[in-house]
């Protein structure tokens, strides 16, 4: 068997197993709570489960598809700035019934900017779903301005990112291909491509009462 037949056989097997567990969130999404803990506790672990090795197996193909030398971002176009923040909302509260979850978006943040939806969509999900995992309650999503770039934080009162997470991102270097990394890994793939006048996108992390992941595009 050729490479070429290899790397087709596995970009396919990513895929079959990506649809299979979206089929599986979308039927434990038709499971209610029954606002009962022992009954919604381990539903929301499951479908939260279910739904980060779903990104996580998009997250390898997009990846692999960048290796294999295609673009990564094809749908740059005008969005709503306060719709996305309030989609992610709603989608962390349809993972966690629990949470407390707030959004602010700051005056100068313009009705529309320009980005790849889908793509930044799953670099907010995987922080999302770290921030799920780890919040003792609280996630609060925001957009502001700085230096003529989109930033995006998710923000949660959890203990914080670990020193060497911080110290990875903030010099740039290679990540792990496990756990957290990936996620990481990707998302500041996602940000780099962002590019607008020469200039790129950025990810990034710190600890203020918990952890804050920022990713910001121009």
């Amino acid at each position: 068997m050729s490479t070429i037949e290899e790397q087709d056989i596995y970009a396919a097997l990513l895929h079959e197993m990506k649809n299979t567990l979206v089929l599986m969130s979308i039927t434990l999404d038709q499971v209610p709570h029954t606002q009962e803990k022992a009954h919604d506790d381990p539903l929301d672990e499951t479908r939260l489960l279910c739904q980060r090795t779903s990104e996580r197996l998009m997250q390898a193909m997009m990846i692999y598809k960048s290796g294999q030398g295609g673009p990564l971002l094809n749908a740059i176009d005008g969005y709503s700035t306060e719709d996305f923040i309030e989609e992610m909302a709603i989608q962390t509260r349809s993972l966690r019934a629990d949470l407390d979850v707030t959004t602010t978006i700051a005056e100068d943040v313009p009705a529309i900017w320009f980005f790849d939806r889908n793509m930044l969509e799953l670099a907010l999900i995987n922080a999302l779903h770290n921030s799920i995992t780890y919040t003792r309650g609280k996630v609060r999503i925001s957009a502001r301005i700085e230096d003529q770039m989109l930033c995006i934080s998710i923000q949660d009162d959890s203990e914080g990112y670990p020193q060497h997470i911080l110290d990875s991102v903030s010099q740039d270097k290679p990540l792990s291909s496990n756990g957290t990394g990936l996620g990481l890994r990707f998302s500041s793939m996602i940000a780099k491509a962002h590019t607008n006048q020469g200039r790129a996108g950025f990810l990034r992390l710190r600890n203020d009462h918990g952890a804050v992941f920022e990713i910001c595009v121009p």
